[in-house]
């Protein structure tokens, strides 16, 4: 890894932070493979991230040094349509941190004050996961679950395993496709699921869902995922592609399908996940993760990408 200009020390409104630790998640993983739709290269990683407070410029009364945080790392206008009416997740100008422009993946960065939560409780790698959760928090948000809603989520990545921590926060009644067994052993487990699959194909033998969520970023499931879908549902596509795909317009009509898409998330969703997480409400401390130093990341980050090894969450750890 080649060395990075140290940053300058902070204005007003921003902060110098000390990465601690850094979440690897298939957006990177994509990247990595060239296939990212909103990547541009060469590229620093890192937008999934637990720093500390090194130093605070002006007008910056609400941190000091020393204070742990998660980043929201949603870079947006403020003055947008959609950012006045709070859903500053899709901003058309946004630039997310590590994907847009460069990230978290060096040492020390500045950012502003405004996108950092603080966490109290947290190690780095629980706090690398806020961002994480809070997509989870989002899509769920956005199908407007309900108590007793029967809801299918299909991929058990980390974006999965979010989903599914939310399903059950609103008391929904929810299954699971995954192809890796593991990680469908997994998901099952820790939330005490009774309909769980490996195929879209066995899934299709149980009653259709309400909500569907599609957390894979494969074409195919994306295709299939409005079969597994109840006449008057809802079917939320939470994982991307680079490209197009097809949906078979009979079967979406026929079913008067809503059909949502899932981006992001916002500040008071950030703020929730950091709650929750605090109280051990959500508790990802079992999440089958691997953390390895920024030495060893070049090795290993080819293989986060492999499912088969049953990892959910590769991280880079930068304290010494």
């Amino acid at each position: 890894m080649g060395a990075t200009e140290q940053p300058a020390r902070p204005g007003p409104g921003e902060v110098l932070v000390r990465v601690l630790t850094v979440g690897l998640c298939g957006t990177d993983l994509h990247a990595f493979r060239g296939d990212q739709p909103f990547f541009t290269y060469p590229r620093i990683l890192g937008h999934e991230l637990a720093v500390e407070v090194v130093e605070t410029g002006d007008g910056v009364a609400r941190l000091k040094p020393g204070d742990r945080c998660a980043v929201n790392p949603y870079m947006t206008c403020g003055k947008c349509f959609v950012c006045r009416q709070g859903r500053t997740n899709c901003c058309p100008e946004m630039k997310v941190f590590g994907v847009h422009i460069d990230g978290g993946m060096r040492d020390q960065v500045l950012l502003p004050a405004k996108k950092l939560y603080k966490c109290e409780t947290l190690n780095p790698l629980e706090i690398a996961l806020v961002e994480t959760l809070g997509i989870g928090a989002h899509a769920v948000g956005r199908a407007g679950v309900q108590r007793g809603d029967r809801a299918m989520v299909i991929g058990a990545g980390p974006i999965g395993l979010s989903v599914l921590e939310f399903l059950r926060i609103e008391g929904a009644d929810a299954g699971l496709i995954e192809r890796n067994p593991s990680r469908l052993a997994f998901a099952a487990g820790k939330h005490g699921l009774t309909r769980y699959y490996e195929s879209h194909e066995q899934a299709l033998t149980d009653d259709p869902s309400t909500i569907v969520f599609d957390c894979t970023g494969d074409r195919g499931s994306m295709e299939n995922a409005l079969f597994l879908m109840a006449h008057g549902g809802k079917l939320v596509y939470v994982g991307l592609i680079k490209g197009s795909f097809a949906i078979s317009d009979p079967d979406l009509h026929r079913r008067e399908a809503t059909v949502l898409s899932s981006r992001n998330c916002t500040a008071p969703e950030h703020r929730r996940v950091v709650e929750l997480m605090e109280a051990r409400t959500i508790d990802v401390s079992t999440w089958p993760s691997e953390v390895v130093s920024p030495e060893a990341m070049p090795e290993r980050l080819p293989a986060w990408g492999d499912v088969s090894n049953g990892i959910v969450k590769g991280a880079v750890s930068f304290e010494r």
